[in-house]
């Protein structure tokens, strides 16, 4: 397939290091081209601070500088300049919008298509944040993806967000969401050799149940939801008395005022900081929580949780971009700050056995995903 398409060679921007690729943003960018670049030829270009990719199909050149100058060097123009000769550029790709600037003028100087890959409404993620220059951020966002020929974005909530707020031709806006690396869900001997080893490992009673939370928790939304489990969930539990239970929160950065949530450990709460291989713990938990009420964009944690045949309880802001009917009921919806409902959910779940359908898959495997990025590519350029 990748050569019925050589006449299509896309150049990519990543500013930020990819390689290795550990948290969901990482994980975004670095799969969908591990399945893009066997379809089409690519070329991406991050940071100096990467590591080495494993079985990458792309070339990759690890060119730019580690320091916020990156984000406006003119000196960027000369390199597509040269990939232009050398390899017949035909797209920019951009992941995110701050470097808008040069897909601008890459379309005016070299002519080239240019494809906006959005992972959220950036401006409003940083609203969330309470950053006060996110407006200047919402019109720089706006211009850039109205030069784009194609925009690309997380979710259909988004991407209608975009239209209508930034004035977008519709033609020109489509859904590539977040995706899941595997075919199927992890066999259920997969499943519980991992939990007696998170068991082990943390040394939690055979007869609890493992609740799972997971994110970066220096990010407001994310240490937000860890204190509505440490404050309003995890109380609300500890007086049902229906269920044995441990929390096993993970993520790194959480601030040192949270003494690592060593006045949590007779609450039942384990705080596991970072960890080199979330999946373990997807696969051995048996309860995901995401009272996450804020952030914008799809919750990628959600989507590997679902993926890996955990039961999920998520706010409705929280479970963006995931159709609840393609979850067979593994997916718990409901509404923000109702969080006495979310505890009788966690204990309904405990006792269900339903499976993640093939449909889920059919939805978030990331080869399915690159497969219409290309087509949509390729239907806006022949």
């Amino acid at each position: 397939m990748k050569n019925q398409q050589k006449s299509i060679h896309a150049l990519t921007f990543v500013t930020y290091p990819i390689y290795p690729a550990k948290m969901g943003g990482q994980k975004g960018i670095a799969l969908f081209y591990s399945f893009f670049a066997k379809l089409v030829d690519v070329t991406i270009i991050s940071t100096q601070d990467n590591g080495l990719p494993e079985n990458l199909n792309a070339d990759f050149l690890p060119v730019l500088s580690t320091k916020k100058s990156r984000y406006f060097d003119l000196r960027l123009l000369l390199i597509i300049q040269k990939l232009i000769k050398k390899k017949s550029v035909t797209h920019l790709i951009l992941e995110q919008p701050f470097l808008g600037w040069l897909g601008i003028l890459s379309k005016i100087i070299f002519k080239l298509r240019i494809v906006v890959h959005s992972h959220n409404i950036e401006s409003l993620r940083f609203k969330s944040m309470g950053k006060w220059w996110w407006k200047c951020l919402w019109y720089y966002e706006k211009l850039t993806h109205r030069f784009a020929d194609v925009n690309f974005f997380i979710s259909n909530e988004d991407k209608e967000y975009a239209i209508k707020n930034f004035k977008l031709n519709a033609e020109n806006c489509y859904t590539i969401t977040y995706g899941f690396e595997l075919k199927n869900a992890p066999t259920k001997e997969a499943r519980k050799s991992a939990r007696e080893a998170l068991l082990t490992q943390h040394q939690i009673p055979s007869d609890h149940k493992i609740l799972l939370f997971n994110g970066t928790l220096d990010y407001k939304p994310n240490l937000d939801a860890v204190n509505i489990i440490l404050n309003e969930i995890n109380p609300s539990l500890l007086q049902k008395n229906d269920l044995n239970y441990t929390i096993i929160i993970c993520g790194k950065n959480l601030p040192k005022e949270y003494n690592e949530l060593k006045a949590y450990q007779k609450k039942n709460i384990v705080y596991a900081g970072f960890v080199d291989d979330i999946n373990i713990y997807f696969k051995g938990a048996d309860i995901f929580l995401n009272p996450v009420i804020d952030g914008g964009g799809i919750k990628t944690k959600l989507v590997e949780a679902l993926g890996y045949n955990m039961k999920c309880i998520s706010t409705t802001e929280g479970a963006i971009g995931i159709p609840e009917e393609i979850t067979n009921g593994k997916l718990k919806i409901i509404k923000a700050k109702n969080w006495i409902e979310f505890t009788d959910y966690i204990l309904d779940a405990s006792d269900e056995t339903n499976d993640i359908p093939n449909s889920y898959f059919e939805h978030f495997y990331w080869e399915n995903i690159a497969a219409k990025a290309k087509k949509i590519i390729a239907s806006n350029y022949f």
